[in-house]
């Protein structure tokens, strides 16, 4: 609401929805059949706690404490370590373990989870190791969450037909045989979907024109070629 800060949004809307909102819609499923899944954000719910012992917890923290602390009054730098923090696939103690294939049988079937609130509060009561399991939009819903309860309007934003490109060459690539039959070689693909998180802030690093929404995605990356 201060005009000052860094976050400032000046629509009283989107104050509403991108700040004090709790609950919210997630798109999911493919282009031909959206599914539009509830989600409690739950971001008033007295998790403040928990959201800055995850800054206490990064990697950044860790390496050198005066340095984040005296950032910590910067958007951008907050949305990096909170996009790290959500994920547990790096070793940081973050929030949430990502599994993509297999049997979920011994933990929670990421489609099982409608809201943030119950994540964080087994992530604390677990003494900080990832909850079990989560995908994009448990990742997206989770962040945004926390960057609300943290002050940082956010929103998600949902993709269909995502290219991922495995070996960086900006191009889904598929390989056919003289006869025309597909050869599995590349390992490129068309994800039917995927989930992000937006954060309203300005960039006085980059200039005017670039302020406003920030693309986050505390989905765990894959490495390319290393």
């Amino acid at each position: 609401w201060f005009s000052g800060d860094d976050v400032y949004m000046s629509n009283e809307n989107e104050r509403q929805e991108y700040v004090l909102n709790e609950n919210g819609i997630i798109f999911v499923g493919n282009a031909r059949y959206i599914e539009a899944r509830g989600w409690f954000y739950g971001q008033f719910q007295d998790l403040l706690n928990i959201c800055l012992t995850m800054l206490d917890l990064s990697l950044y923290y860790r390496q050198d404490p005066a340095m984040d602390v005296s950032r910590r009054g910067d958007p951008k730098y907050v949305g990096r370590v909170i996009s790290s923090m959500i994920n547990g696939n790096d070793n940081d103690n973050g929030v949430l373990l990502g599994k993509w294939q297999g049997s979920f049988h011994s933990h929670e079937n990421p489609s099982r989870w409608d809201g943030s609130v119950v994540i964080l509060q087994k992530w604390r009561q677990d003494n900080y190791r990832p909850v079990q399991y989560g995908q994009c939009w448990v990742f997206a819903g989770v962040m945004c969450t926390v960057l609300r309860c943290l002050g940082i309007p956010t929103r998600l934003v949902s993709n269909f037909n995502s290219a991922h490109d495995v070996d960086r060459n900006l191009s889904i690539d598929k390989y056919y045989d003289s006869s025309g039959r597909s050869l599995n070689i590349s390992k490129d693909s068309t994800w039917d979907y995927h989930v992000w998180n937006e954060s309203w802030f300005i960039r006085p690093d980059l200039g005017r024109s670039y302020s406003g929404w920030q693309v986050l995605d505390a989905t765990p990356q894959e490495q390319s070629r290393g």
